[in-house]
């Protein structure tokens, strides 16, 4: 059934519910849409920016506002759970940012409050809607490869972009906030398949004598049910002024009939300006020479926002206004990728194996 009467609400105007509202703004089957945020100044801002209906300080009201059908929730990460359990239990769809938490009982219990309310959650891994991982998945749905034995996936970005989302928490270190989308790529090209078993090692540095306790350096050896084995890597170490704007990586797979490569690094193409060319995700922060394209959301482009973000903020929109499948992630496969770079970490820190799935408890 078509609808053209939703009613969004955003909850968290940072920089991506900024990107979301001013996304669901545009969309036109949306006829209301209302922000908040813990800091009613910046509620109204981004109200006025997008042209909001209401703006208020209080998650909660929003998403008891009866003109808001389905929510958008944007909060730091350690403030996913609340606004997501509230709408669940008033029967709204929610898109929520990955990760779907940063401990398990959180996820656990959304997952149970999804399945006495049989709600609609999906969960924001957006580099699935960026345009060579969707073909990937393609050539996956067609078996072209055969039983992928292999793989590799690593990622790259400055120091910079790292104590930015460091220091707004100190929790979401470079596995859990953004290796955590290489592990959900995997996972969704092996599809069925599952995380078994992790080896890790990491590398302390330039974090650890800044008081954090990130690694520079991350490598991990995730092996999954049927045996495949995937080397996951990531480094947000790199110098401050490295001309990655978002993340520069690169994917492989390694299939009994097929291989397939894809270099997302950017460096098709370049950038050099004396005028500096700032980033998207750290203010006051530019480069000289930058790789375009590689802003992890994407980039505005002639008075329109292009890339994953605004892929999958409009098939999400799509969805709800015509029904139709998207390939969000799920919540139960969000909880999998948690669990997977927590025990990335877990072994990187004891040296250990660590076999999976983890308990709630754990």
């Amino acid at each position: 059934m078509k609808r053209d009467n939703i009613g969004i609400g955003v909850i968290g105007a940072g920089r991506i519910g900024t990107l979301r509202a001013r996304l669901a703004a545009k969309h036109p089957s949306v006829r209301y849409l209302a922000i908040s945020d813990k800091d009613p100044a910046r509620a109204k801002a981004l109200a006025e920016q997008a042209g909001a209906d209401r703006h208020t300080g209080s998650n909660e009201d929003v998403i008891n506002d009866p003109k808001v059908t389905a929510v958008i929730v944007s909060t730091p990460e350690q403030e996913h759970t609340l606004p997501i359990l509230q709408a669940l239990k008033l029967g709204k769809p929610v898109l929520v940012e990955k990760p779907i938490g940063f401990s398990l009982s959180d996820a656990d219990k959304i997952l149970e409050t999804l399945r006495q309310t049989k709600g609609d959650l999906r969960v924001g891994y957006s580099r699935r809607y960026k345009e060579c991982f969707l073909r990937a998945k393609e050539q996956m749905l067609h078996g072209r490869l055969g039983k992928v034995v292999g793989g590799t996936a690593r990622v790259y970005n400055s120091r910079a972009q790292a104590f930015a989302i460091l220091k707004r928490d100190p929790h979401a270190t470079p596995v859990l906030d953004v290796l955590t989308y290489y592990v959900d790529l995997m996972c969704w090209f092996l599809e069925g398949n599952r995380p078994v078993e992790v080896v890790a090692r990491g590398q302390h540095g330039i974090f650890k004598e800044a008081g954090f306790g990130a690694h520079d350096v991350t490598w991990a050896i995730v092996t999954f049910a049927d045996g495949a084995v995937i080397n996951l890597g990531v480094s947000y170490a790199l110098p401050a002024k490295y001309p990655t704007l978002g993340q520069s990586d690169r994917v492989e797979l390694l299939g009994t009939e097929g291989t397939m490569i894809i270099d997302d690094d950017h460096m098709d193409h370049l950038l050099f300006s004396e005028k500096g060319i700032p980033h998207a995700y750290v203010p006051d922060h530019a480069v000289n020479m930058a790789f375009l394209g590689s802003n992890t959301a994407g980039d505005w482009a002639v008075g329109d926002f292009w890339g994953p973000l605004g892929n999958e903020t409009r098939a999400w929109l799509d969805s709800l206004a015509t029904g139709a499948p998207t390939v969000h992630t799920t919540p139960q496969q969000a909880r999998i990728n948690l669990e997977t770079t927590i025990a990335i970490e877990r072994a990187v820190a004891s040296g250990q194996s660590v076999r999976l799935p983890l308990q709630s408890e754990d």
